[in-house]
């Protein structure tokens, strides 16, 4: 099955000041949308894979999308997320078939490594409604610093026969951590946790 990609976006953040108190080097925040034609639209189908297979496609594109955004190489991201929005005609089924089996390991393909489970979430929506992408540090989840998230909005989608799907990559953690745990120098990645 062909991927039809409507319209992609890129969107970088920058925090440069956080109660008062520079930010030096800034925290960056990347996040890839790409809004894709639904193919189960309206209907029921049993076997996913297809959109399953799209995932694989857009994990490698969205992710490349981020590190190329924040200008840095794959092993210098942090952490990521990944979410997607299905339109009015669609089921939350069909964001888990593009999120869950197999946009995983493209995108840690594009940050190098990414031992940890990549965060998600997946929701039902139209046009201009927000995202909410979460994200955890991509080698080791005990990393609380990078416990945060993102939130994205397209003005024209997803539309009711499209899916909006979204990555998140980060180059750094929350600004002005300090909730303690595990911090990001310390991270080993070995297992995903720590």
């Amino acid at each position: 099955m062909t991927l039809n990609i409507r319209k992609t976006a890129v969107w970088v953040e920058e925090t440069h000041i956080e109660m008062g108190k520079p930010i030096a080097p800034a925290t960056r925040k990347a996040v890839a949308v790409a809004v894709i034609e639904n193919p189960f639209s309206g209907k029921y189908v049993e076997d996913l894979t297809p959109l399953m297979d799209i995932g694989a496609e857009l994990g490698a594109l969205l992710g490349e999308r981020c590190v190329a955004a924040l200008g840095i190489t794959p092993e210098q991201a942090e952490s990521y997320g990944k979410a997607a929005m299905v339109g009015e005609n669609g089921e939350l089924e069909h964001a888990a078939a593009i999120l869950h089996p197999k946009l995983g390991a493209p995108l840690r393909k594009a940050v190098e490594k990414g031992a940890a489970l990549v965060p998600s979430s997946k929701k039902m929506g139209g046009p201009g409604q927000d995202l909410d992408v979460p994200l955890g540090h991509k080698d080791a989840a005990y990393v609380r610093s990078h416990f945060d998230g993102v939130e994205v909005r397209m003005n024209d989608a997803p539309r009711r026969n499209e899916i909006l799907v979204a990555v998140a990559v980060t180059d750094s953690g929350r600004p002005l951590p300090r909730v303690g745990g595990l911090e990001h120098k310390d991270a080993e990645g070995k297992d995903g946790l720590r």
